[in-house]
């Protein structure tokens, strides 16, 4: 049997589940996931690889309309999704309003690639408004294969797999078949780290910070970490230290924990926090925190 390889790149509006997706057909958790809107920034690969397959799954931005340059970096990465998928996932759910958006759902059919649309948090829903959405996106995506979903239930996730698997291209592997992600150590501390600011901070905090990580020193049994948070304010940057330092601390903790399961080693964090003056709209900055390629 000839080797299928491609990349599916995973698309969509804010808030239906794009990560949780992403994290259920890697079996890793790659993606950062909240309730929050934007939550992932970049565009983030997750390889599955067998004998005869390697299917690189890319999770991207939820779809908006940019107020400020690190939103139109963002929508840069969402854009370039469609241009270099073999398959597309679209994914929407029972909560969203299925006109979302329309000039997206215009790109993603002109793109001419294969779409899967995936009806997700049906678990949500009941079984007449499910059926509803599926002859709904049946008649949008004409010829597209549909799934009712629920990522975090994991229901119906293995049927996407082994479609994918039939539309994938005869192909050699794009990497080594160990490999899981195209992504460093260092951005995964950097997101788990933003992940745990974004469920402990309220309102504009969370989406005026970007996270560095200066110094990742590992050993056999340890692993040493210095990163810095950023803020866009000098008033931002008391919040994110909080009375007595106890929200960082707090942050501090609850990042080194995740962090010590995903590398499973013991980790040693130190915390920053500095400011950034206004770097969502200062193209040096946003070049620095990786959003000027795509």
């Amino acid at each position: 049997m000839a080797h299928k390889a491609g990349f599916v790149n995973i698309v969509g509006n804010p808030n239906v589940g794009k990560s949780t997706i992403m994290n259920a057909l890697v079996g890793e958790k790659l993606s950062i996931i909240t309730q929050k809107m934007q939550t992932t920034r970049h565009r983030i690969k997750g390889i599955v690889s067998g004998d005869e397959f390697q299917i690189v799954y890319s999770d991207t931005p939820g779809i908006l309309k940019p107020s400020y340059k690190l939103q139109e970096s963002m929508m840069k990465f969402v854009d370039s999704a469609l241009i270099d998928a073999d398959v597309i996932l679209f994914v929407t759910d029972v909560k969203e309003k299925s006109d979302k958006n329309p000039e997206y759902i215009e790109k993603v059919r002109k793109s001419n690639m294969p779409v899967i649309v995936l009806i997700n948090k049906i678990d949500l829903s009941n079984q007449e408004e499910v059926l509803k959405l599926y002859d709904y996106w049946r008649t949008v995506f004409p010829g597209a294969d549909v799934f009712p979903i629920s990522a975090l239930e994991k229901f119906n996730i293995a049927p996407i797999f082994d479609r994918i698997l039939e539309l994938l291209p005869e192909s050699p592997p794009f990497f080594p078949k160990d490999e899981l992600t195209d992504r460093n150590e260092r951005f995964f501390i950097q997101e788990i780290i933003r992940e745990k600011i974004l469920l402990n901070y309220q309102k504009e905090i969370p989406y005026s910070v970007e996270v560095e990580v200066e110094d990742f020193k590992e050993t056999e049994k340890l692993i040493n970490i210095r990163a810095v948070i950023y803020v866009s304010r000098d008033s931002q940057k008391g919040i994110i230290i909080g009375h007595q330092g106890k929200m960082i601390k707090r942050v501090g903790s609850e990042a080194r924990a995740d962090a010590e399961e995903f590398f499973d080693k013991k980790i040693f964090l130190e915390l920053y926090v500095k400011v950034a003056r206004d770097w969502r709209e200062t193209d040096r900055q946003l070049k620095k925190f990786g959003y000027d390629a795509y």
